[in-house]
């Protein structure tokens, strides 16, 4: 999907809030991990958070989503607060009880953390055919969870319209495999790098 050019560049703009805060507090661990727990997903700041989903609400308003996707248990909070901004529900694929109603729509994720794999799973019920759908995550690293939940909206006849990120760790390429499907990427904090145990952030 191509984007009008003036909402393609606000698309991917640095929310300075966030930037500033991961690039003092930040941890690394192996050049690979970035911790942000401590205000993002364990710890949570509702000030931070809220502001987080009106500025993703902003930036995927244009695509005229009616239901947010995303997935356990990261995903949680960023998605319900951008979905409470928009003013549609969302609607979470569930990794840890993974039963739902019938009928279920599943899809099997690795892990870029934690290893291995895990499986997602969405009652079709809350997936209409006719569905607008934005994803929301936390973070987007490889994208594999993201092309899970995107094969998941598909299967049940949805349009994946947009997909909102937190943060995007650049360098482990999640980005392309959504654009390459035709859905636009929209992310607050873009990582270029982690090295010597910093991060390094685009824009700063």
């Amino acid at each position: 999907m191509n984007l009008p050019e003036k909402l393609r560049e606000t698309f991917n703009a640095p929310f300075e809030p966030l930037v500033r805060r991961i690039a003092a507090e930040a941890t690394v661990i192996d050049e690979r991990i970035l911790r942000i727990d401590h205000f993002l997903n364990h710890r949570i700041e509702p000030a931070l958070m809220r502001a987080i989903g009106a500025v993703l609400a902003q930036r995927l308003a244009p695509l005229r989503p009616d239901l947010v996707v995303t997935a356990e248990a990261g995903g949680i909070a960023p998605a319900l607060v951008t979905a409470l901004a928009l003013d549609v529900p969302v609607v979470y694929a569930k990794k840890y009880a993974p039963e739902v109603e019938a009928p279920a729509l599943s899809r099997l994720a690795p892990s870029p953390t934690r290893g291995g794999h895990t499986r997602l799973v969405i009652s079709a019920r809350y997936l209409p055919p006719a569905a607008r759908v934005a994803l929301v995550d936390d973070f987007l690293a490889n994208g594999r969870t993201a092309l899970a939940l995107a094969e998941l909206v598909a299967e049940a006849g949805a349009s994946l319209v947009a997909a909102g990120f937190v943060v995007e760790k650049c360098f482990q390429g999640g980005r392309g495999p959504l654009e390459a499907l035709g859905v636009p990427v929209a992310a607050l904090a873009h990582v270029e790098r982690l090295e010597a145990g910093r991060v390094v952030l685009r824009g700063i």
